[in-house]
């Protein structure tokens, strides 16, 4: 990967420091977050770049809350959506994207439990994970009408921030 510019770094920088207020500012409620979306939507316009955003925002969530087992899983997880996104990078629909996002959010507690197969072993992980499918639902709905709804928008602006237009 190439080295980022001094423009894109700073610009990635401030992608990171919005992917981690946009966490906090949303973390009173259950499992709803833009982070999804954002992920999304920087990997569509930032490509590879986006990886730096990724780990970032992983490692400043580690000094916050602390390097527990839940964030090992955030540096695969993040890295998980930024794949199949770039899988369907082709796609410029909000409709895909919402549905892309939502199937993310029902799949992230499954995919946070995989570190604890290894320490609490297949019944208890399985049950871990079951026990929050309604957290996981929340997620999907949350994440799906986030993208529907904001996908559009946020795509323009950060798309003319790329090519260094100003947006209004």
């Amino acid at each position: 990967m190439k080295k980022p510019t001094l423009r894109e770094t700073v610009i990635l920088a401030l992608l990171t420091a919005l992917l981690l207020v946009a966490q906090l500012a949303l973390s009173f409620l259950p499992n709803i977050e833009l982070v999804s979306l954002l992920v999304i939507l920087y990997t569509l316009v930032y490509r590879k770049k986006a990886l730096w955003c990724i780990y970032l925002f992983a490692l400043l969530e580690g000094l916050i809350y602390g390097f527990t087992m839940w964030w090992v899983s955030y540096l695969y997880i993040w890295t998980a959506l930024w794949l199949v996104t770039m899988i369907l990078k082709d796609m410029d629909n909000a409709v895909g994207w919402a549905i892309t996002s939502g199937a993310f959010g029902l799949f992230f507690g499954a995919l946070s439990e995989l570190p604890f197969l290894f320490i609490l072993g297949v019944k208890e992980s399985f049950a871990a994970w079951v026990s929050g499918i309604p957290f996981d639902i929340t997620h999907c709905a949350g994440n799906f009408v986030l993208a529907l709804v904001l996908y559009k928008p946020l795509i323009k602006v950060l798309r003319n921030l790329e090519k260094g237009k100003q947006t209004t």
